[in-house]
């Protein structure tokens, strides 16, 4: 019985540090691991940086295409660009222009009678 009494009354005062280091143990574990912890600020930061290494990316286009705009406005017209637009909207071009035609990815069938052709897939 006394092997008992003994062990309670040394419990009790082992039982609140016990249950203090648990507390901490718990709060530390979510402060880095947690859904607003440490680590998914980490992420968080880097998703950031992302984005607003693509947001100055469209910037610039945005201002390429901005500043093009501007030079078809009736204020300030840029020939070369009305020429530009006009002859790929209309399909035209100038006796002098060289057309280059991109090469077909199809190989060119043989002829029967220089031999067999293959099918083609």
């Amino acid at each position: 019985m006394g092997l008992i009494v003994e062990i309670r009354s040394r419990a009790r005062h082992v039982v609140g540090p016990i249950l203090g280091i648990c507390a901490v143990a718990y709060f530390a574990y979510h402060a880095v691991q947690g859904d607003r912890g440490l680590l998914a600020w980490i992420a968080l930061k880097q998703r950031v940086a992302t984005a607003q290494a693509d947001l100055d990316q469209i910037a610039a286009q945005r201002k390429i295409l901005e500043h093009r705009v501007s030079l078809l406005y009736p204020e300030n017209l840029d020939p070369d660009l009305l020429d530009e637009r006009a002859r790929l909207m209309l399909n035209y071009g100038h006796a002098t222009d060289i057309v280059i035609f991109p090469k077909s990815t199809k190989a060119p069938a043989q002829d029967p009678a220089k031999g067999a052709s293959r099918p083609h897939p």
